[in-house]
């Protein structure tokens, strides 16, 4: 009963929490900053979008590629197709439960190439350390190329004038939200015991995906297509800037701190729905708000947040359905030649 309530507080919270932060994006906009965002929605130029979006498949189909050196070294010989189809699907639950795609990518894995559902995860979760490795390095270049900016947004002394639109608001609510889950994670832990042992289980697994790599034999593919697949995030986030006059001036740093706000931003809902639009956003009327006047600045950095999570998610769902579709069909298959 307890499990069934947990999984479905899962489902139910995060959705919640995006729909008010929908909610919230929509509303805290004055007429005249929807005017902005409608006019940016109407004059930019989608061939930066198209071109990000290619970008952002070939960093799929890198991580996809990745994987193999994560599971060969512990004894798992996979082809590409259903590696690639699994990282997909996971990508698409992810979009209706956070954090459920891990453990759909492995599952798929499982059923598609018989990896065991633990190993393929834990392997999965040691990608994430990676991939918080190299968040954490792009923090430091945001930090070493706008400390200054990055610090006054932090502190919301230039992000508009009105209560309407404080981007100081917008952080307290996201700050809130992670303290509620931590604080939920924590009475979790303390009156459902069985959740420790399946954690310590589940971490010894993670160790030994992450001790993998070093295992691999070629420990240099993983590491440039790490590398690729972080710098062709960037890429296609800094293309999309180009699609406005607006925002086709703003700096490297800048960039960059609009990145790991909308990367944050997934974090607290499904695929960022709600929190990666207004975070990005706020980074951008940052920005702009000193050329453009905050009205301006507020709608057309909202609009620009909502085109590349817009974008990036339409991506995701269908080549997600695609990928379901071709694990279907190849499920067929196996089952007509027995």
């Amino acid at each position: 009963m307890k499990s069934k309530i947990i999984n479905i507080l899962k489902v139910i919270i995060p959705l919640l929490i995006g729909v008010y932060l929908m909610w919230y994006f929509w509303d805290a906009m004055t007429d005249k900053d929807r005017a902005s965002f409608f006019r940016a929605l109407k004059t930019a130029n989608y061939f930066w979008f198209v071109l990000s979006l290619f970008l952002s498949f070939l960093s799929h189909l890198s991580r996809a590629i990745r994987w193999k050196y994560m599971l060969e070294p512990i004894g798992y010989k996979t082809t590409l197709f259903n590696r690639y189809n699994a990282l997909m699907i996971g990508y698409i639950m992810n979009l209706l439960i956070p954090r459920a795609g891990e453990a759909s990518r492995a599952g798929v894995l499982f059923q598609t190439e018989g990896v065991p559902f633990t190993k393929s995860l834990g392997t999965i979760i040691a990608e994430r350390v990676f991939d918080v490795l190299m968040l954490g390095v792009i923090v430091l270049l945001a930090l070493f190329f706008s400390y200054d900016d990055l610090m006054e947004l932090l502190a919301n002394n230039s992000i508009g004038t009105s209560s309407q639109n404080n981007g100081g608001n917008a952080f307290v609510v996201l700050g809130s939200i992670f303290v509620f889950f931590i604080i939920v994670s924590v009475l979790v832990w303390k009156f459902i015991p069985t959740i420790a042992t399946k954690f310590v289980t589940l971490f010894k697994e993670i160790i030994a995906g992450v001790f993998s790599v070093f295992k691999s034999k070629n420990p240099l593919a993983f590491i440039l297509h790490t590398l690729f697949i972080w710098g062709a995030y960037i890429l296609f986030f800094s293309l999309c800037f180009y699609s406005l006059d607006e925002t086709k001036s703003i700096p490297f740093g800048g960039i960059l701190i609009g990145f790991i706000a909308g990367t944050l931003g997934i974090m607290f809902t499904n695929g960022g729905m709600g929190a990666y639009p207004l975070l990005v956003g706020i980074v951008i009327a940052h920005y702009l708000s000193g050329t453009l006047g905050s009205d301006e600045a507020t709608g057309v950095g909202n609009a620009l947040g909502m085109m590349i999570w817009a974008s990036q998610t339409v991506m995701m769902i269908v080549l997600g359905l695609i990928s379901l579709l071709a694990v279907q069909r190849s499920k067929k298959k196996q089952i007509q030649k027995v």
